[in-house]
């Protein structure tokens, strides 16, 4: 049984929150390896609807549900749904994030506050809501985006930096709570993937950047999302607790 082959048969549904720079690639991905979608949108449906049919037509069911993972009300709610819909949850993908970047001379407390609300908050949020699910089945994957910033830091991104590596801390911690039920938990760190913002900057800015990762070249969004499919199926079935970087060598 070669990799592809393998890779189609795992994760039933894949719970993809979509407040990030990554959810269409991975939504398409798991939808492609055969796996029922179900994501959220924040404000803007008709994109939503528009994903959601896309993924409708490879031949999996998907579905997407307006909600605020940041909001532990919504995120419980959210779960019912899809349970609902869907019957259970194998795969959890916390995607949710965003950035208020600033010196800490000039942030302010509200910004602070909402990126680690936002980003960090609504890990704990989603995975609460799921564990049932996920104890009860006594197996699950859940993958958190973080971020190398959450490893190595960044200057003007301090409020951002604590979220990242504070879903570290989460990841590891849930890894050991949840383990001797076949549940495992591991965390993502993206370094310089190139999208449509990225296509706003300066191009000598960019080659910069490029210049000095060890692979020379940004990664993509589909990068991204191989590695949430690694870490969703049984290709990882004993790995748990890790942070995999998708940096192209950049913290090596």
């Amino acid at each position: 049984m070669d990799g592809e082959e393998h890779v189609a048969q795992v994760g039933v549904h894949a719970f993809v929150p979509i407040f990030g720079r990554n959810v269409l690639p991975i939504a398409k991905i798991f939808a492609s390896h055969g796996a029922n979608v179900a994501f959220t949108y924040a404000s803007s449906e008709a994109p939503a609807l528009a994903l959601q049919e896309e993924l409708t037509q490879l031949g999996v069911k998907a579905k997407a549900y307006k909600s605020d993972a940041s909001k532990f009300e919504q995120a419980e709610a959210l779960v019912a749904a899809v349970i609902e819909d869907f019957g259970t949850i194998d795969i959890l993908i916390n995607n949710a994030g965003v950035t208020k970047d600033n010196l800490l001379m000039r942030m302010s407390e509200e910004d602070f506050d909402a990126v680690i609300e936002i980003n960090l908050k609504s890990v704990f949020n989603m995975t609460k809501a799921a564990q049932r699910t996920f104890l009860k089945q006594r197996s699950g994957s859940i993958i958190n985006m973080s971020s190398v910033v959450g490893l190595k830091g960044n200057a003007g991104q301090s409020n951002y930096a604590a979220s990242k590596a504070g879903m570290i801390g989460f990841t590891k911690s849930i890894a050991l709570e949840l383990g001797s039920r076949n549940i495992r938990c591991n965390a993502i760190a993206p370094g310089f993937i190139e999208t449509e913002m990225t296509d706003k900057l300066d191009e000598k800015t960019v080659q910069s950047w490029r210049d000095g990762i060890p692979l020379k070249r940004g990664g993509s969004p589909e990068d991204v999302a191989n590695a949430c499919v690694f870490l969703a199926s049984d290709l990882s079935a004993y790995v748990t607790g890790q942070v995999l970087n998708v940096d192209g060598g950049m913290l090596t």
